[in-house]
């Protein structure tokens, strides 16, 4: 069995971070400013991950800071918002608590997510101390004029509109950003956003002793952030054009400035989808990150289908604010090791889904081959549910086989979330 892959689910995003199966088109719209009361609102989440590898089998406990075994959270998240405080201005608010519930000392070594000091770990702390832990994960206010809206602090940003720094929501709770964000849509089936990210913090998963702090929201780029502009327009019926420009001075405190460009385009035929998408990455390195992506997806007898593709040169997809990216062919592997197993690679995804025995079945396969890492074969098969309106169940199965692992791996996980 394995050693480092492992499996993404919340809904049939699960499977790929890079899309849904069934034929989506791409959507940014400006936020409506109505006028409201408190709304309050939450969501409650449990959720057991296991990593059968060489030296665990599923299932097994693990010791700390081994990347196999077992790992669990409970996570709490309460979300108050209000379109109209005074004068048009809005806000919202939202905590997120996490815990083992003291599983570590008995059926897991680790949590899904961080909530300490990692630095701290080895100086007498519990495992706990890095696992167990509160953040304010959303502050802003919000604020609309004519066709154009403004949200600025503690949010979340979603792929629509930055392809290089968004929320994603493979994990417990999903990453947010200090950022500032203005939509426009004055000109006809035009969307034109702008947005300011200042900081953010990171989703990934690992072992106690590398696991990420979720409670720290570090600079992306000094005091000078990153810059985003996108543009959407759809004025050719089912066709859907969106392009990004990102812009980061002095990147990183280096002496070269972050530049990227990126470009999406999406055919909805009514029957099937195709989309493309590609662009580069410059950060002063001696050649630049470019990658390019191809999709097809469609529906047949009741059963959702797509391909992907995807090729990376001069480097390996990323975002900033998680693991994974914005290719269609973004899986779990990203997931948990970034994507570092696609440095300077192809990979093509088949994945399909089918509402089945009252919820729905999700299965894909995944090939890549890097110049760098070799070869990665990964599987997932996945099937959720909703109990009842307000609690849906996933249970899902991954097998990877990587090279730059050595060794296969098996992974589940089981994920109950409820909303209320």
């Amino acid at each position: 069995m394995k050693k480092t892959l492992l499996l993404s689910v919340v809904a049939s995003t699960m499977i790929m971070a890079g899309g849904d199966i069934a034929p989506v088109e791409p959507v940014v719209e400006a936020p409506a400013v109505e006028a409201s009361g408190w709304d309050f609102s939450g969501q409650g989440v449990v959720y057991y991950q296991t990593i059968g590898d060489d030296t665990n089998d599923l299932f097994d406990q693990g010791e700390v800071g081994e990347f196999s075994g077992a790992a669990a959270t409970a996570g709490l998240k309460l979300k108050v918002t209000n379109n109209d405080v005074l004068a048009g201005i809005g806000m919202g608010f939202a905590v997120n608590g996490i815990s083992t519930l003291n599983l570590e000392n008995s059926i897991v070594s680790d949590g899904m997510q961080g909530a300490g000091n990692v630095a701290a770990f080895g100086a007498g702390n519990d495992v706990d101390d890095l696992t167990d832990g509160g953040w304010l994960s959303e502050a802003y206010l919000t604020y609309g004029f004519g066709n154009t809206s403004i949200k600025a602090g503690r949010q979340t940003l979603p792929k629509s509109l930055s392809p290089f720094a968004f929320s994603e929501s493979w994990n417990v709770f999903e990453n947010t950003f200090d950022s500032i964000l203005v939509v426009n849509s004055d000109i006809q089936d035009t969307a034109i956003v702008g947005v300011w990210v200042q900081g953010a913090n990171f989703n990934s998963f690992g072992p106690v002793a590398t696991s990420n702090n979720m409670t720290d929201f570090n600079s992306v780029n000094s005091d000078d952030g990153v810059y985003l502009l996108t543009v959407q327009n759809k004025s050719i019926e089912n066709l859907t054009l969106t392009g990004s420009f990102y812009y980061g001075q002095d990147f990183a405190g280096g002496t070269d400035d972050l530049e990227i460009f990126w470009g999406d385009a999406a055919y909805d035929a009514g029957d099937f989808t195709v989309a493309i998408q590609g662009g580069s990455v410059d950060v002063g390195a001696a050649d630049d990150i470019t990658s390019f992506g191809a999709k097809i997806a469609g529906s047949v007898s009741g059963v959702n289908l797509m391909a992907a593709y995807s090729d990376v040169e001069d480097g390996f997809p990323f975002q900033l604010g998680g693991t994974t990216s914005a290719l269609y062919t973004t899986t779990v592997t990203n997931q948990l090791v970034t994507g570092i197993v696609e440095t300077d690679s192809d990979k093509v995804l088949l994945a399909a889904n089918t509402d089945v025995l009252g919820g729905n079945l999700a299965a894909a396969y995944a090939m890549t081959d890097s110049d760098v890492a070799g070869d990665t074969d990964e599987f997932n098969l996945v099937y959720s549910t909703n109990v009842t309106d307000a609690l849906a169940l996933t249970a899902a199965y991954v097998y990877v086989d990587a090279d730059t692992i050595g060794e296969e791996l098996d992974v589940v996980r089981v994920i109950a979330n409820y909303n209320f």
